[in-house]
C-alpha cells in the first residue's frame, strides 16, 4: 500500500518538538517565517524572516518599539527583502559567527543565526519557568547576534539594539511579577 502523504510531508519529529516547547503566537511567527522563506525561494528560514514574521503577528512585540512609525519603518525594509533590500542574501546562508550555534533543537532549514536565536527564546523561557517560549523571548534572541541579518535590518530602520533589548527585558521582568502580558508600549525606557 502506498502512502498518501507527499515525500518530505511526512510528520517530522524534530518539528513537533520544537513546536511544542512554543507558544501558540510564536508557532504561528515560526510558520509564516517558513512559509515566506519558501515564497522567497530561499533554502532556509533566516532571522530577517523570522523579524518580519514576528512584527506581524505579535502586538506584545510590535510595542516594545518606540512608536508605531519605528513598526511601519521595519517592515518596510523587510517587505522589499524580495525586490531590493536583501536581494544580496539570495542564495547564501545566514551564519555571522557571532554567537555560536549549539543546536537543542537540530531544525533543518534553518539559518545558523536563526537557530541561535531560537535557542536563546527556548533557554529564556525554561529560565523563566515557562515551557514555552514566547515571541518576546524570540526577540530578544534575534537581538543577541549583532551580525545577523535581524539586527541589520533593526540598524537601518533606525532602531537602537541595545535600547530595544533594555525595553524587552524590561516587558519580561514585568511579565515574570505579575500578568502574563508583557509591558510594552511606548514609554521611554533606559
Amino acid at each position: 500500500m502506498q502512502s498518501r502523504t507527499s515525500p518530505g510531508a511526512e510528520p517530522d519529529p524534530i518539528r513537533a518538538e520544537l513546536d511544542s516547547r512554543l507558544s501558540a503566537e510564536l508557532a504561528s511567527v515560526v510558520a509564516g517565517a517558513r512559509r515566506r522563506a519558501v515564497r522567497d525561494g530561499d533554502r532556509q528560514i533566516d532571522t530577517a524572516h523570522l523579524l518580519h514574521s514576528l512584527l506581524e503577528t505579535d502586538p506584545e512585540v510590535r510595542a516594545v518599539f518606540e512608536n508605531g512609525a519605528q513598526v511601519v519603518r521595519l517592515l518596510g525594509y523587510l517587505v522589499q527583502r524580495s525586490i531590493g533590500y536583501g536581494l544580496q542574501w539570495r542564495g547564501t546562508v545566514e551564519d555571522s559567527g557571532a554567537v555560536p550555534v549549539v543546536t537543542s533543537h537540530k531544525e533543518t532549514g534553518w539559518s545558523p543565526a536563526a537557530v541561535s536565536a531560537m535557542d536563546v527564546a527556548l533557554e529564556r523561557a525554561e529560565v523563566r519557568g515557562d515551557p514555552r517560549a514566547l515571541g518576546m523571548d524570540l526577540l530578544a534572541g534575534l537581538t543577541a547576534d549583532p551580525e545577523c541579518r535581524a539586527v541589520e535590518v533593526l540598524g537601518r530602520a533606525g532602531v537602537d539594539v541595545e535600547v530595544l533589548l533594555r525595553r524587552v527585558e524590561a516587558g519580561c521582568r514585568q511579565y515574570v511579577s505579575g500578568g502574563h502580558r508583557f509591558a510594552g508600549g511606548h514609554g521611554s525606557v533606559g
